[in-house]
């Protein structure tokens, strides 16, 4: 892969883009390279060559330049194509070591979630970014960019909660045993890393420790109750503490049909918030400085009605309602190119998250509480993970 850096794109033309992967999130991820003119879709990369050919395809008839094809990786190096920026949107467990090669050729990496589905692999992918300080990795987090979830983090930030008590977090979803058959890397560990939790409420997670902080403590169990010829869960419920003192309830399930709202909610001794279907539902703050609270179900300028100004770094709300997450995402990864910062979302954040998702996962197997800091240190890394079962009572 030939690859080359640049401080500022709109300095030297669009960033040279290639997408590995040409499945159902290729085709979101060519639709957000596609909405920049700072980006320029170079190529596609699928081992399913009539796949990537068919999305390809689909890009020329719309009016955008037919982007190559390749097979593979190697092929794509072997043509000694200009790569600037690579977008991992791969089955989970192949990237790291797609993430790895496109930093050491100098590009910048946007993965699609999660990081990976290994800890060991993701530990490596975390070196590699330090090591590659001057280009930028990010890991697709797309709901932080959401205006209810900024403002939300932008009065969490602002001491408008006071100190954070609580929180619950429900993704009570539907997912066909269709969907779990129709790839064979689907419900796998190796592959898909997880059930519900690592592919479903991977974003809710992400948000619930986005808000409330660094985690400690994780006691979890799983199941699976709904589905068959699958490795993972499809439902799992978790109580984490975290370092504040504050408690949370964590639920995802792809076996509740036809599938439900997905909804977080954040208590704290002076305010509360509930983003339902990514909308702001719900917030009400103490203003204890006029002696009076305020509250604001729904509707309405809601950035106006708390006076909330976005944070350093951070992207105005206002400026992206109209863009999707994965466009908002991808304006972040060029004004950090631009600006020579970290994303929003790091690499380190997104190991994190994934801890987190180990650590709930190993406290179901083991059947006892895990902590956070262990999961970290690698105590947990050769813990075969194990769904039992459904047991008829």
């Amino acid at each position: 892969m030939t690859a080359t850096t640049s401080a500022h794109p709109l300095a030297t033309g669009p960033l040279a883009t290639v997408i590995v992967g040409c499945g159902v999130i290729g085709r979101t991820h060519v639709e957000s390279v596609l909405s920049f003119d700072e980006l320029e879709l170079a190529a596609l990369i699928d081992p399913v060559r009539e796949r990537a050919d068919a999305l390809a395809d689909e890009v020329e008839r719309t009016g955008g330049a037919r982007p190559l094809v390749f097979a593979s990786i190697e092929d794509l190096v072997a043509a000694s194509v200009p790569v600037q920026l690579v977008v991992i949107g791969t089955p989970s467990g192949l990237h790291v070591d797609q993430g790895v090669a496109a930093l050491e050729a100098g590009a910048h990496v946007i993965i699609e979630k999660p990081l990976d589905v290994d800890l060991v692999r993701a530990r490596r992918l975390a070196e590699a970014a330090r090591a590659h300080a001057g280009q930028v990795c990010t890991i697709i987090s797309q709901h932080r960019f959401d205006p209810a979830s900024r403002i939300v983090h932008e009065a969490i930030e602002a001491g408008r909660f006071g100190r954070l008590t609580s929180a619950v977090a429900t993704v009570p979803w539907w997912r066909s045993q269709g969907y779990y058959d129709s790839g064979d890397w689907r419900g796998t560990w190796a592959l898909d890393g997880g059930g519900a939790l690592m592919n479903q409420g991977v974003h809710t997670l992400d948000l619930l420790l986005w808000f409330l902080g660094r985690p400690v403590s994780v006691s979890a169990e799983f199941a699976l109750l709904a589905h068959e010829g699958v490795e993972v869960e499809d439902t799992v419920v978790a109580t984490i503490t975290f370092a504040s003192g504050a408690l949370a309830v964590l639920h995802a399930t792809t076996a509740g049909y036809p599938g439900l709202a997905v909804r977080l909610q954040v208590q704290g001794s002076t305010g509360s918030a509930v983003i339902d279907s990514d909308e702001l539902q719900y917030i009400h703050i103490a203003d204890s400085a006029a002696g009076n609270d305020m509250g604001l179900q729904g509707g309405g300028n809601q950035r106006d009605a708390y006076d909330m100004e976005p944070a350093d770094g951070e992207i105005p709300v206002d400026a992206t309602q109209s863009a999707t997450g994965h466009e908002r995402q991808y304006r972040d990864l060029l004004d950090a190119v631009a600006d020579g910062r970290d994303p929003i979302v790091t690499v380190d954040e997104a190991l994190f998250t994934l801890a987190t998702v180990r650590a709930v996962y190993a406290s179901a197997t083991i059947g006892q509480k895990v902590l956070i800091d262990d999961v970290l240190a690698g105590a947990y890394d050769d813990v075969e993970l194990i769904v039992p079962a459904p047991q008829l009572v």
